[in-house]
């Protein structure tokens, strides 16, 4: 059965019992959306970038990118095999997403030698031919409905579009329009509250809100870390890729802690595995 249409993106995440024992409506593989959420998800983007161009310049793009591509695998088949949310599986999956995502889109650009105008023009429509297809056969792109293996699938494909559209998009504010790192960090800062004043005020759909807003994360998170990560000579606080890779990576670790702790105390059983379909 299809859910309607109008439900609202945010939600419990975990497996409700109803009395009979079966799993009621809310249960979802995916974090319920509060502000921790998005304090953790702008934290995993800017880590994400930081260490991707750490990796590279240490290892090379090649072995980096392959590096990147292994871990990223083995994370989503780690939490495809899980039967409901797990903090540290969840967001250590966001983490490789948010560095492979940089990788690729680096690539599409070094690499390939395509501009990032051009590269997130390109993934603004891979990622609406994503939504469109989860739209057209699951009529939903609830997050809190992420309780089937191929909902799941579309949800981490949406995930992947987003991260690479995000990284064009903040390259391509600091980069191509030349505004520079922190003035494109302040730029998505104000950008990203677009998307709840239209919800607030205009009655934007919750749906429509949360991806809009989804997307914005990339490069806000990712423009701040390439600040403090770059040279003086390139407008940064020239701390280096590698020292403000570990220093996001301690308060990620303390909140996906937090997050799991407060998961084992208020999460009930989840279903033994989820349906294929």
């Amino acid at each position: 059965m299809r859910e309607p249409v109008g439900r609202t993106a945010v939600g419990p995440a975990h497996a409700v019992r109803s009395p009979r024992g079966r799993t009621a409506p809310g249960w979802s593989k995916v974090p319920e959306v509060t502000v921790w959420f998005w304090v953790v998800k702008v934290l995993t983007t800017g880590m994400g970038e930081t260490a991707s161009d750490y990796l590279a310049r240490v290892l090379g793009p090649v072995l980096a990118g392959a590096l990147g591509l292994t871990g990223l695998v083995a994370l989503l088949v780690l939490q495809f095999r899980t039967t409901r949310y797990n903090a540290w599986t969840y967001w250590s999956a966001i983490v490789m997403v948010s560095v492979f995502g940089t990788m690729a889109a680096d690539v599409v650009h070094v690499v390939v030698g395509v501009p990032y105008a051009v590269s997130a023009a390109g993934f603004a429509v891979a990622l609406a031919a994503v939504l469109m297809t989860w739209y057209a056969s699951e009529g939903t792109l609830s997050i809190h409905s992420i309780r089937t293996r191929r909902r799941e699938g579309f949800y981490w494909a949406t995930v992947l579009a987003t991260f690479a559209l995000g990284t064009a998009a903040g390259d391509l504010t600091a980069g191509t329009l030349h505004l520079g790192y922190f003035p494109s960090g302040v730029l998505f800062a104000a950008l990203i509250a677009v998307p709840a004043l239209c919800r607030r005020f205009l009655g934007l759909n919750a749906v429509a809100a949360f991806w809009w807003a989804y997307v914005l994360t990339r490069p806000l998170g990712a423009s701040f870390a390439d600040w403090m990560g770059a040279s003086a000579h390139h407008g940064g606080l020239g701390w280096g890729t590698g020292p403000v890779s570990l220093a996001l990576l301690v308060p990620i670790v303390i909140l996906v802690n937090h997050l799991a702790v407060s998961e084992r105390r208020h999460t009930p059983e989840a279903p033994a595995a989820a349906p294929a379909d």
